[in-house]
């Protein structure tokens, strides 16, 4: 399937549309969503300016990173959600206990799961409208 992108000069550029389980993959191996090449990760907390592969923009205009918290928030609560249920309902816990393990998952998981936050939203960035090239 072709998906065709229309730039800002009235060109009509024809490009491949990403494929979401190659995509998914890429981003559970914290790889850039385009080409799969290199790592999105610098360092510990801190996601690269672009891929030095493909020149993919990962950090792009201010405010972008919202959506990773976005991303990271709401995996968190699910979590957190799945480790009541499994706690309460499952193993039959003391309540205590229980708020004891909530809040060290709310505590350690958003921390744990930075970067792959910040890769599933590249990589539904790149499905839904493509990533863009860093200007070199």
């Amino acid at each position: 399937m072709n998906a065709v992108d229309k730039m800002s000069a009235g060109e009509v550029v024809k490009r491949e549309r990403p494929s979401i389980i190659n995509t998914l993959l890429r981003c559970l191996r914290l790889r850039c969503p385009v080409c799969g090449e290199a790592s999105i990760v610098q360092r510990p907390f801190k996601i690269k300016h672009h891929c030095p592969s493909c020149d993919t923009l990962f950090m792009r205009e201010a405010g972008f990173f919202v959506g990773a918290i976005l991303v990271n928030v709401i995996t968190t609560d699910f979590v957190i959600l799945a480790l009541y249920i499994l706690c309460l309902a499952v193993l039959g816990l003391d309540y205590q206990l229980i708020i004891k393990i909530l809040f060290g998952a709310a505590l350690l998981f958003p921390v744990a799961f930075y970067h792959y936050s910040w890769s599933i939203w590249l990589g539904f960035d790149h499905l839904v409208e493509g990533l863009p090239k860093s200007p070199t």
